[in-house]
């Protein structure tokens, strides 16, 4: 192939796998199919991984052709699907010039990376994925793209279509941020701002460092078939090579590659003057010859046993209340509310990464990041806060689009009987109380008619909650007009049930307009 050739089908898919991603990370107007995300992720190493041990099946298995496609051609992924590896790329693109310090070779520390591999991989050995929800590339590019550029991409969204509206133009329409996270938010800037730092000084220092994924790709590619190579013949030891080597693999003066730090950028091979430099087999000439060594090829077969045998392991109101003083009794949850297809809080804390792509996806909003909510182990982790939206009664999403498997799919007949809370009513906080004034708003949206109202003193109604009938979506919470308590709230479960079929319900269910201003 011509010295080009390589970098430029490298680039070219990049752009292919990182373009959709990003998109359906970022994409506030729902335009995508949940059974889309599936496809665009199924390459994606750790979610992958996750998937195929939660769900105990290969069929979600695209960690394991990434470690074939490492084993024949090096670190592919790192450069062409991983997509905080790319991001790495575009912001190397852009301090290339203003870089002080051309790039140079650095000798890899293999203690930090062992250590910072073997943790995460032990971890979902011991059932966690609490170390993947620090480390794993993906996730952190999903918080990245969810809570720093989504956010952005609205701002710019609702720029233009203010812009458009002063010339009668309103192709655009306006997005709307129901909730604003700080804390995740202030995460995700620091992981970014952390990545960009040692991107600009260090190119892929990231990903020979500290990334479980790049390490364990990279002590794969070093038994590689296809590599780069030096043809000792060839090469001046100018070092042209080692200043454009992103992932500092190359030690120009010994004339040596780390290929286990090469993340197959192909920089190199464009950069070398005498064509000394070439991504082969190493069997093409007699000074490039190597031997088989049948240990490495063990450890090859060995590694892709070892990680193939892990899946088998394991609407609008009619009327405005207007309240006139605070609520005073405070709410405390023993438990937040996981996504439905969660099955139980120990399952989710245990399995999600945080990647937030269930709440890019969500259509109402109501699933937002997590803070101390869950505990230290699900920090940054999806929860159901009903103050930014609530849970559709027929909306399967977050299943859908889960790319580890930590959020289940589930049938729209099973979503309707998952209780994943139940609601509580505090008396002291409702107007009908309080103000001595009807509202109802809860029993009215409620979708399994487990809210109603009960006779109460001067001929009005208060709301009662009837348990087994109830799903915890959050409906009622959500267009309770108390503030800053609620009167009525969800109590989390700790394991989902299965609520019970409310008679009064059957056939009787209305459709929330997610699209109105639900509800004040």
């Amino acid at each position: 192939m011509g010295t080009g050739l390589l970098k430029k089908i490298r680039i070219v898919l990049a752009i292919l796998f990182f373009i959709p991603v990003t998109y359906i990370l970022i994409d506030f107007t729902n335009s995508v199919s949940s059974h889309l995300f599936n496809t665009i992720l199924f390459f994606q190493f750790v979610p992958s991984l996750l998937k195929s041990i939660l769900l105990f099946s290969f069929t979600s298995a695209g960690f394991i052709i990434i470690i074939l496609l490492t084993v024949l051609f090096g670190r592919i992924y790192c450069s062409t699907i991983c997509p905080l590896g790319i991001l790495q790329d575009i912001i190397n693109y852009i301090a290339k010039k203003k870089r002080k310090r051309k790039l140079s070779f650095i000798k890899p520390n293999k203690i930090v990376k062992i250590t910072l591999t073997a943790i995460p991989f032990l971890l979902v050995i011991a059932g966690a994925a609490t170390g993947f929800l620090v480390l794993d590339p993906y996730s952190i590019y999903g918080r990245i793209a969810g809570n720093f550029l989504r956010p952005a991409a609205i701002f710019i969204n609702n720029l233009v279509s203010s812009l458009l509206s002063y010339f009668d133009v309103y192709s655009v329409y306006p997005a709307e941020i129901k909730a604003f996270n700080a804390i995740p938010f202030l995460v995700a800037f620091l992981y970014l701002v952390f990545i960009a730092y040692l991107a600009f000084t260090k190119g892929r220092h990231y990903c020979n460092l500290i990334c479980p994924v790049g390490t364990l790709l990279g002590l794969m590619s070093r038994y590689s078939f296809f590599k780069i190579r030096i043809k000792n013949e060839d090469c001046l030891s100018c070092g042209l090579c080692e200043r454009d080597c992103k992932g500092n693999c190359i030690d120009s003066e010994n004339k040596k590659v780390e290929h286990e730090n090469c993340v197959m950028c192909f920089n190199c091979i464009s950069a070398c003057p005498t064509k000394g430099i070439v991504y082969s087999t190493g069997y093409s000439s007699k000074s490039n010859k190597t031997e088989t060594d049948e240990g490495k090829r063990n450890f090859i077969i060995k590694s892709a046993v070892y990680f193939s045998s892990l899946t088998f392991l394991g609407q609008k109101l009619q009327k405005k209340i207007v309240v006139a003083k605070p609520s005073t009794v405070p709410v405390f949850r023993k438990y937040a509310v996981s996504p439905p297809g969660s099955k139980s809080l120990e399952r989710f804390n245990n399995s999600c990464t945080a990647c937030h792509l269930c709440i890019s996806a969500c259509p109402t909003q109501v699933l937002q990041p997590s803070f101390l909510e869950y505990g230290l182990n699900g920090m940054l982790q999806p929860r159901l806060d009903n103050n930014a939206g609530f849970c559709n009664f027929d909306c399967v999403t977050c299943g859908e689009v889960c790319p580890t498997g930590a959020i289940m799919p589930l049938t729209v007949e099973e979503k309707k009987l998952t209780q994943l809370g139940v609601a509580k009513f505090i008396e002291d906080n409702c107007v009908v109380k309080t103000q001595n004034t009807d509202c109802g708003a809860c029993a009215e949206h409620c979708p399994t008619k487990a809210v109603h109202m009960i006779p109460y003193k001067n001929n009005l109604f208060i709301p009662e909650v009837r348990e087994d009938y109830c799903i915890g979506c959050g409906a009622c919470e959500h267009a309770c007009p108390v503030k800053p308590y609620k009167a009525i709230y969800v109590e989390g479960n700790a394991v989902h049930k299965t609520a019970k079929i409310n008679p009064e319900s059957e056939d009787k269910h209305q459709e929330i307009d997610t699209g109105a201003e639900f509800p004040f």
